[in-house]
């Protein structure tokens, strides 16, 4: 099992929202969804914080099942996939609300170029969620 399942299981785990760990660990959100989906490791800090949390090791967290990685890309890990395209839905949520925020005045200033980026960014990791699926659903055929 990889870190980034291993987090989406310990936080499920225990009921809570990608909000909610974000919060106790004072990260966004789209942090937490990154490390669920893996695009991203938390900081060694955050790492330590969730080893804490969880009452696991951080051997537990960083090291990758053998078992597991040797399956390699099985069809069980499909479902994985999907629930990271599910886990991007809130991404999708956020672009909307972004996008709308940006082309209020009609105006887009340096700011709101940051963001622009920011959401461009989401898109392709949500493209590659999506990419991803196809991949997974051709194989098992």
């Amino acid at each position: 099992m990889s870190f980034s399942e291993k987090i989406l299981y310990l936080r499920t785990r225990n009921g809570m929202s990608q909000e909610v760990l974000a919060d106790k660990l004072s990260v966004s959100r789209q942090a937490v969804s990154k490390w669920e989906s893996g695009v991203t490791l938390p900081e060694t800090d955050k790492l330590i914080a969730i080893s804490d949390m969880f009452k696991v090791s951080l051997d537990y967290l960083l090291k990758e099942d053998s078992r597991e990685h040797k399956k390699g890309r099985s069809t069980g890990n499909l479902d994985r996939v999907i629930l990271r395209f599910l886990g991007s839905a809130q991404d999708i949520d956020d672009v909307s609300k972004t996008l709308i925020d940006i082309i209020q005045d009609g105006i887009i200033d340096a700011e709101e170029r940051k963001k622009l980026d920011e959401v461009m960014v989401t898109l392709d990791e949500i493209t590659r969620n999506i990419q991803d699926i196809k991949e997974k659903m051709a194989e098992t055929n």
